[in-house]
């Protein structure tokens, strides 16, 4: 009887030994997001509630309750960022994932030359955003930029691409998307490769072409994937700002004016602190309120692939 209890409790002290080192393991990460990240956050939240200009002598915070946040429906310059990010990201996150599927399944190869293409399509991803928009934004000057140069041997005249309203925010899409769909490409190839060869194999022998194969195999067995690639580049199209801030920062006027430089302009162009951290704390509850349809659509596409 003691040699039985003792054999049943084994695997728990063993399972409870493994939980604490797991959270020791765990501890020095906790610490160290708690004081980078939580404890900013916790600041944010309390200052919004301030009216706060730092850059006048001797300023202090005077309470200002919900007065930041009230703030935000008269903010027509807010209104304007917000439609603008929402675009951005709608698109540019839909013609990544359009074109980073299609040149995922030509990677699926094993041969040299997919390998080859796979590391030229690295390039980009590993470039800094901010290398990124220089260079796009010189290439794309209306005077001396070399896209219009090879435009002018197809006889299309120059176009100013960043300095005109109906221009710019296209050019800012195509410079994410140049930029993303190499990462959208890799990480869709990984996805397909893992796919279990013989559904292919008896589709063909059924007589399935292959268009019939993607649309009725293929696309419902990565659909988990592509929920996650979905959500980790809207939530990344939202935050975007190097490559906006250095090719326009924003600009011509307010035509690609995104939440991120909009709410950098609030804080370190007209120092208002206060509405600032409002305007921080509204944009991580609305980022995490679309992280988490989007984890509740996965558990939905997992459960109805399963």
């Amino acid at each position: 009887m003691k040699a039985q209890n003792k054999a049943n409790g084994a695997p728990k002290m063993k399972h409870r030994n493994e939980t604490v080192w797991s959270w020791l393991f765990m501890l020095p990460t906790m610490i160290f997001l708690g004081v980078t990240a939580l404890l900013p956050l916790l600041y944010s939240v309390y200052l919004s509630f301030f009216k706060y200009k730092i850059n006048l002598p001797n300023a202090v915070p005077i309470f200002n309750g919900l007065g930041n946040y009230i703030k935000m429906f008269t903010d027509k310059t807010l209104a304007v960022s917000t439609g603008n990010t929402v675009l951005f990201a709608v698109i540019s996150v839909a013609l990544e994932l359009v074109i980073g599927i299609i040149v995922a399944m030509v990677l699926c190869s094993d041969m040299l030359w997919a390998k080859i293409c796979t590391t030229i399509l690295l390039i980009p991803m590993i470039m800094a955003p901010v290398a990124i928009g220089t260079t796009w934004r010189m290439m794309l000057d209306g005077t001396t930029g070399i896209i219009n140069y090879l435009l002018s041997f197809l006889g299309i005249p120059s176009i100013n691409w960043l300095s005109n309203p109906k221009y710019a925010m296209p050019a800012v899409i195509f410079v994410n998307v140049w930029q993303l769909v190499p990462w959208v490409a890799i990480i869709g190839a990984a996805g397909l490769k893992a796919l279990p060869a013989d559904c292919f194999e008896a589709a063909r022998i059924d007589g399935a072409k292959n268009s019939q194969i993607f649309a009725k195999i293929v696309l419902p067995m990565i659909s988990p994937l592509l929920v996650i690639i979905t959500m980790l580049r809207f939530v990344d199209a939202f935050k975007v700002f190097d490559t906006v801030y250095t090719m326009t920062n924003g600009g011509p006027g307010t035509a690609t004016e995104m939440l991120p430089n909009y709410i950098y302009k609030q804080g370190l162009k007209f120092f208002d602190a206060g509405y600032t951290a409002a305007l921080a704390v509204m944009f991580v509850l609305i980022m995490t309120v679309v992280t988490l349809i989007f984890l509740k659509l996965r558990k939905f596409v997992e459960e109805k692939v399963a």
